[in-house]
């Protein structure tokens, strides 16, 4: 993959990644992420989505690369508990307390990696958090200014306020708020309306383990996930 790997250019190299290629980089990732989850024989988690992992072809395509902690599930059946294997900062809440991954857990993982494209800063940033700096400036309808300086305002603002909200929206601390990755990719694309989030980012308070790998997409089940407003 002769361009490397995606935080090669986000947060370690001097030139900047256009917009462009950035925005194509986020749909080629959900792309991905849908055939993994929906269109294989069997249900692909990955597991450990994260913008080190995402390498990209000359022509800044995206590849999901390292499936060393992939899992198997038949689709219709459960996750099971297995050992927590992941990355600090792009692990969803429910799947450090449950050990189970899911769909939903790697949905979170997507959503943070869009907010990186975005802000072109790490999830562990130690100034700046993780979606919750992001969460804060949408609350005030100010999200756009968290984009990424170095870009020095050379983007589309549509395009940018929509990779941010949906990544919002995938990282959502509630996995039952979440989208699947197909509507991740609706809102992506423009074929769908975004949704309205809460003002300030929600707490995640009780998880039960996810149930949505029953359905063939969306944000299901009608168990755990209770959330409260942190504000």
């Amino acid at each position: 993959m002769p361009k490397g790997s995606l935080d090669s250019h986000l947060f370690k190299e001097q030139s900047v990644l256009t917009w462009e290629a950035r925005y194509k980089i986020a749909r080629g990732l959900a792309s991905g992420l849908f055939y993994l989850h929906q269109q294989w024989e069997q249900c692909v988690l990955h597991r450990d989505i994260k913008s080190s992992n995402i390498m990209l072809d000359a022509n800044f395509s995206a590849k999901l690369g390292d499936f060393g902690l992939a899992r198997l599930v038949d689709h219709g059946q459960e996750p099971q508990t297995t050992a927590l294997a992941g990355t600090l900062g792009y692990m969803a809440p429910e799947y450090v307390v449950t050990g189970k991954a899911s769909k939903e857990s790697d949905v979170y993982s997507f959503g943070i990696v869009a907010l990186e494209i975005c802000c072109g800063r790490k999830s562990i940033d130690p100034k700046f958090g993780s979606s919750k700096w992001v969460w804060e400036l949408y609350g005030e309808e100010r999200v756009i200014e968290a984009a990424d300086p170095k870009l020095c305002g050379d983007f589309d603002g549509q395009q940018m306020e929509c990779l941010m909200i949906v990544g919002l929206w995938c990282a959502h601390p509630d996995y039952k708020m979440r989208p699947s990755i197909q509507q991740a990719i609706q809102g992506l694309n423009f074929e769908a309306p975004l949704p309205n989030l809460p003002s300030k980012m929600p707490v995640a308070t009780y998880f039960a383990p996810p149930r949505s790998l029953s359905k063939s997409g969306g944000a299901s089940g009608s168990q755990g996930g209770q959330t409260e407003s942190s504000g």
